[in-house]
């Protein structure tokens, strides 16, 4: 569901930026897909840092066709070299069925790479400043999870669930041979938590390969219907539900060598959860962040790669609520015995330095915010980027941390308000700056580390210049508990102070995401902005128990999802109703996933605050929901049965007041189905009006064409039920 200074722009600069008439309004097509097509703002195109030197390559538009570009900065500006045309690939490999554009291209050394064309790979030679390109392999056209690695030349795959490699001599090898289906190889496990989004790992050398082997045999089997078929076709998934049995995940390890695997003894609770896989330098060791299923005890082990003994537990880490680890070891270029590790013990995300005899040799970073991600690492220095200027900014910073902290304050890489990234070059001396901000749409800039050069590669234009743009404010709200909730205010176009408006409250609310940040545009979304233009205040904030602001405010919620998170958003609701503009009869709500069951706990928990809501995908039930994400938040439902019976809104069916419409994806294997079906027995025992859509054949999300009809169909029932 499946992240003082606050801004920048203060709120009288944001309420009159966007305040002068433009010639005209969205589409509907536009208000919804149109930042990922004809609206987006210009980027940099597939940008990649090449190994072994201090430049990149871009795609670049050029001529009405494309081009590779190698861009190497060199004293006061950038030199670029034209390595390769699309017309010019074409020739090369494709001109039977010429390519419309080029694919991702990646750097395998200095003067080799490789690209892909479904599950055809293409090696490419650079020689005398062009890239010259011929066919390397045709994987089987089943091939999922394709994994590259560079330094060994071999290719490892997934087809249904065994594993496979091709070896650097272009013998194919099976890793794994399961006949039963529900034993899964090389794939991400426990459902893609804990930052897991693969189930391969290759050694340093790329002669060794790890993998997730998934038992899940003992998990009930859930039938996701095809309709498109006739009959209908149930294609059943291993869906583990709250409470109930997991699967049970082991690491492999594979040498082509021998045709060997030897599986780590990780021991304990089979259903445990093995997280923040990580190779040691040398191969010989592979340490894995063993996390029991209570998600309250986490134990960073070592592990032999020869044996698959247990060598040492380094640390553990407990917490009353639950640990969370989502992050790898990254271990320091030059020396193999030290490592930086991400922990939220001091109740914000950090990093930490530690060597292998499980010693922790210094707090890299700390303070009252978050490390967002770790960029690059070198013996003495760490970027990074992290909240350190407010939870709406994301920015990039240096750190000397083998000097005394105290005397070596963190080095901000950046000048620009907004939400940053970062990439690095190989040797740690230049970095490329992505960002955007509330009247910024794009920029990429290169500058040094140093901070003594820099160019802007691109300035992007703004795409919506031509269009009517609302007035947009910056809330800042406290919860209960004086905690600040920080939203914004999306005022109609041609706001007039002494008339009166229909409001909805767009919300999540939910962990892991942030909906309030200082990034393009800044309302967040132009159905935002296409409902200010029809005449309705928009409101979104984000309250305890959603990202980017520490252990804390994330774990309000504790054991009682949905209670902590309404009391905030009715701060919000009683902060609109104390707007003279605002029509209080005239009040809606609307989220998709857990901002769906938000919404839907709102009209039941709440009754009579809204007249109007739409609940996409909800989740209904928890104990209906998966384990390892329910469970962290809630405990298992054995263990909290008032928190899940408080939460669990099929018992609340009879409080409805007002409208309100769901909306689900028949197919949706993330809250499935069932949620919304079982709502609507609720509704019909209960002798409960409900309205009621759904979108045949989409997932947890409707995307595409039929995003379009998804929106102007919640439009639709706002402008019937509070117009």
């Amino acid at each position: 569901m499946k992240k003082a200074f606050l801004l920048l722009l203060t709120g009288s600069m944001m309420s009159g930026l966007y305040t002068q008439a433009q010639q005209r309004q969205y589409t509907m097509a536009e208000a919804t897909n149109g930042l990922r097509q004809q609206l987006a703002p210009e980027r940099l195109r597939q940008f990649e840092w090449i190994p072994e030197q201090n430049a990149y390559t871009s795609v670049v538009a050029a001529n009405g066709s494309f081009a590779w570009v190698k861009s190497t900065p060199t004293g006061n500006s950038i030199k670029a070299d034209t390595l390769l045309k699309l017309t010019d690939l074409n020739q090369q490999l494709f001109s039977a069925k010429p390519l419309r554009g080029l694919p991702p291209l990646h750097w395998i050394s200095a003067s080799s790479a490789w690209f892909s064309i479904g599950n055809d790979l293409f090696k490419g030679i650079l020689q005398n400043g062009v890239m010259q390109f011929s066919h390397w392999c045709e994987l089987p056209a089943a091939a999922e999870n394709i994994t590259v690695n560079t330094q060994s030349g071999q290719i490892a795959w997934t087809v249904k669930n065994n594993l496979f490699i091709r070896t650097a001599t272009d013998v194919v090898q099976a890793v794994t041979n399961d006949a039963d289906e529900n034993i899964v190889n090389g794939k991400s496990v426990h459902r893609e938590e804990f930052g897991i989004d693969k189930g391969i790992f290759f050694s340093p050398k790329g002669d060794l390969l790890a993998f997730y082997r998934m038992d899940q045999r003992m998990v009930n089997d859930y039938p996701i219907i095809d309709w498109s078929v006739t009959p209908a076709h149930a294609n059943n998934i291993k869906y583990p539900m709250a409470g109930g049995k997991s699967h049970e995940v082991t690491l492999g390890i594979y040498q082509p060598s021998t045709q060997k695997t030897i599986f780590l003894k990780t021991g304990g609770p089979a259903d445990h959860y093995l997280t923040c896989v990580t190779w040691s330098p040398d191969q010989q060791s592979v340490y894995i962040g063993l996390l029991n299923r209570e998600q309250n005890h986490l134990w960073l082990n070592q592990y032999s790669a020869v044996t698959g003994e247990l060598v040492k537990t380094l640390f553990e880490e407990t917490d009353a609520k639950y640990v969370h680890p989502t992050h790898p070891l990254t271990f320091v270029p030059g020396r193999p015995d030290q490592f930086i590790w991400f922990s939220e013990r001091s109740g914000y995300r950090h990093l930490y330095l530690y060597n292998t005899r499980g010693q922790q040799l210094k707090q890299i970073t700390a303070g009252d915010w978050v490390v967002n991600e770790l960029v690059d690492v070198k013996p003495d220095n760490v970027i990074f980027t992290a909240s350190k200027e407010g939870p709406m900014e994301k920015h990039i910073y240096t750190v000397d941390y083998a000097k005394n902290q105290k005397a070596t304050p963190y080095v901000r890489l950046d000048k620009a308000a907004g939400w940053h990234d970062a990439q690095v070059s190989s040797d740690g001396s230049y970095v490329l700056d992505t960002y955007s901000s509330g009247t910024t749409p794009y920029v990429a800039r290169v500058t040094t580390i140093s901070g003594k050069w820099e160019q802007a590669i691109i300035t992007a234009a703004d795409p919506l210049k031509d269009f009517q743009r609302p007035q947009i404010r910056p809330i800042t709200l406290k919860a209960d508990d004086g905690t600040p909730l920080y939203g914004k205010l999306i005022l109609p176009v041609n706001f007039d102070s002494t008339k009166t408006y229909p409001v909805i409250v767009y919300l999540y609310n939910g962990p892991n995401v942030q909906l309030i940040r200082n990034t393009y545009p800044y309302s967040g979304n132009l159905w935002y902005e296409y409902m200010a233009q029809h005449g309705y205040v928009i409101f979104t904030m984000d309250g305890r128990g959603s990202d980017n602001r520490g252990m804390a405010f994330e774990q309000a919620t504790f054991r009682q999802l949905g209670t902590v998170e309404m009391n905030d958003q009715l701060q919000g609701v009683a902060y609109l109703k104390s707007l003279p503009y605002i029509n209080q009869q005239k009040m809606g709500v609307h989220g998709w996933s857990f901002g769906g069951f938000m919404t839907t706990s709102l009209m039941l928990r709440h009754p009579g605050v809204f007249q109007a809501a739409v609940a996409g995908g909800p989740v209904i039930d928890w104990s209906m929901y998966e384990i390892m994400y329910t469970e962290r938040y809630m405990d298992t439902p054995q263990e909290n049965p008032e928190g899940y019976a408080n939460a669990n809104l099929l018992t609340k069916t009879k409080n409805l007041q007002g409208h309100l419409m769901l909306i689900h994806g028949t197919n949706d294997d993330v809250v499935v189905w069932q949620h919304s079906i079982n709502f609507v027995r609720a509704c019909v025992d209960n002798e409960v009006q409900l309205d009621y859509f759904v979108y045949p054949g989409h997932l947890h999300n409707v995307l595409g064409k039929d995003r379009v009809h998804l929106m102007q169909k919640i439009t639709d029932y706002f402008d019937a039920n509070l117009k």
